[in-house]
């Protein structure tokens, strides 16, 4: 039976630059769960690769045939825009290992859908100064810096990854991402011990 290898961290710890190479390295043979989002396509965006782009409507007909694993509402200035994981045929566990990156809200709502056992946590971590310092550097270059919504993420994770809630889903492997080549190898290591 196959695994579906979840990784998640806080903002600003390196999660999605690893899980972009995890994606794209054929030795581990893992497959890709797409998410989907209300949000509109950004540019440079294409259906299917990063997110599957559908309506409310599509959304609320997918939850009515019990078909969504979990899904989140962020509200923002241009409305409530969800982002959700479907059971719609992506995850088949008896072909082969996933790798799937979400919030740990979405992780304990994957698990608790496909089974404890089978959705394994990739928890990825950096100390909290060289994350600010990360964030703060990722933020400056961009067009219009976001400032006061990198400080509320910040404070946010602080809670949302709390040690409590860490050891309640059972998440103690940890992989520190203070040295991204180190950090790929010893998740790369663990994923090829666990499938």
């Amino acid at each position: 039976m196959g695994k579906l290898f979840y990784i998640m961290g806080k903002s600003a710890s390196g999660k999605d630059t690893l899980y972009r190479i995890l994606a794209g390295d054929q030795s581990l043979g893992l497959r890709l769960v797409i998410p989907y989002t209300t949000r509109p396509v950004r540019q440079g965006e294409r259906e299917g690769e990063t997110y599957h782009f559908v309506d409310k409507v599509r959304l609320d007909e997918m939850r009515a045939q019990g078909r969504v694993i979990e899904s989140r509402c962020y509200h923002t200035v241009h409305g409530d825009w969800y982002y959700f994981t479907a059971d719609d045929g992506q995850i088949d566990l008896s072909a082969g290992d996933y790798l799937m990156i979400g919030t740990l809200e979405s992780y304990e709502k994957t698990r608790e859908y496909l089974g404890k056992d089978r959705v394994i946590p990739i928890y990825v971590e950096v100390e909290d100064g060289e994350r600010l310092q990360r964030a703060l550097n990722r933020e400056r270059i961009q067009k219009e810096p976001k400032y006061q919504e990198m400080c509320r993420r910040f404070l946010a994770d602080a809670e949302d990854f709390n040690e409590g809630q860490l050891e309640r889903l059972e998440i103690s492997r940890k992989f520190c991402n203070d040295m991204m080549e180190r950090c790929l190898a010893e998740i790369r290591a663990f994923i090829t011990d666990c499938s």
